[in-house]
């Protein structure tokens, strides 16, 4: 899956269900080689960053099942591992 399918899922689903001012899909998966969860060709660890007005007054629990579960499909298939950063607009500054 090194052709960046399950990348470009992620970012359209979120892009979808958060309306992102800023979004940002890393395959981090090169840096888990040797580990668990690992495969070859990558896709199977990310790290997500999002900002959205969804997420303003929500704990960050709270924005972490929002993502999760707007992400259920990938995190039950191909994806091991996703690191979230979940901002409401006021707290990004990027």
């Amino acid at each position: 899956m090194a052709d960046g399918t399950v990348k470009r899922q992620i970012a359209a689903k979120v892009r979808q269900a958060f309306a992102p001012l800023r979004l940002e899909v890393v395959d981090d998966s090169e840096r888990h080689r040797g580990h668990s969860g690992y495969r070859e060709g990558g896709e199977s660890h990310f790290r997500l960053t999002v900002v959205s007005d969804v997420f303003s007054g929500k704990r960050r629990v709270e924005r972490h099942r929002l993502v999760n579960s707007v992400l259920a499909e990938e995190l039950a298939g191909p994806v091991h591992a996703l690191n979230i950063t979940a901002l409401a607009p006021e707290e990004d500054s990027a």
